[in-house]
C-alpha cells in the first residue's frame, strides 16, 4: 500500500458547506416553502444559540491547531494527532461548527430547503472528507489514532 502524505481532500470542506446553502437558497427560489416560523422569536434565538456554539467549536478547534502548529489544510501532512480539548468531546469540531453555522443560516435567511438539506450535506461530508481524514490518520498514527477513535465520537 502506497504511503499517504495527506488525506486527499481537494475540495476545501467549507466550500461544501457553501456550495449546499446555495443549492437550498436556489431550490427554495424553483420550489417556494413556506417561511412564516423563521420570523418568530424562537427561530431567531435559536439562530444566535446556533451562532454561539459555532463559535464555541470553531475557535476553540482553530486556539488548538495553532498552538500544536498543526495544518487546517486538508492536502497537508498532519504533525501531530488533536486528542485534548475541544477534540476529545468531538474527532470532528470543526465540522461540527460548521453544521452549527449552517444551520443557523437556514434560520436566519428562513430556508426550510437548508434543513432539508442538511443530512445530505452530512453524508457527503462523511464520505468525501471524514472518510479520507480517518484512513489518513490511521495510517499516519496508527494504534494512537485507534485509540482515540474508539474513546471519541466522530461527531457529537
Amino acid at each position: 500500500m502506497k504511503s499517504k502524505t495527506h488525506p486527499g481532500v481537494y475540495v476545501p470542506p467549507p466550500l461544501i458547506y457553501v456550495i449546499f446553502f446555495f443549492i437550498s437558497v436556489w431550490l427554495q427560489r424553483i420550489y417556494p416553502l413556506d417561511n412564516a416560523w423563521f420570523h418568530t422569536t424562537t427561530a431567531q434565538v435559536i439562530a444566535w444559540l446556533l451562532v454561539a456554539a459555532y463559535l464555541a467549536f470553531f475557535l476553540a478547534a482553530l486556539r488548538q491547531f495553532r498552538a500544536s502548529h498543526n495544518t487546517l489544510v486538508t492536502i497537508k501532512p498532519a504533525t501531530s494527532l488533536e486528542t485534548h480539548g475541544i477534540y476529545a468531546f468531538t474527532r470532528n469540531p470543526m465540522y461540527v461548527s460548521l453544521l452549527f453555522l449552517y444551520s443557523a443560516m437556514a434560520l436566519f435567511f428562513g430556508n426550510w430547503w437548508t434543513l432539508l438539506l442538511l443530512p445530505l450535506l452530512v453524508l457527503c461530508v462523511q464520505l468525501y472528507v471524514i472518510h479520507k481524514e480517518e484512513q489518513y490518520l490511521q495510517q499516519a498514527f496508527g494504534t494512537q489514532y485507534e485509540a482515540y477513535r474508539k474513546k471519541v465520537r466522530r461527531w457529537l
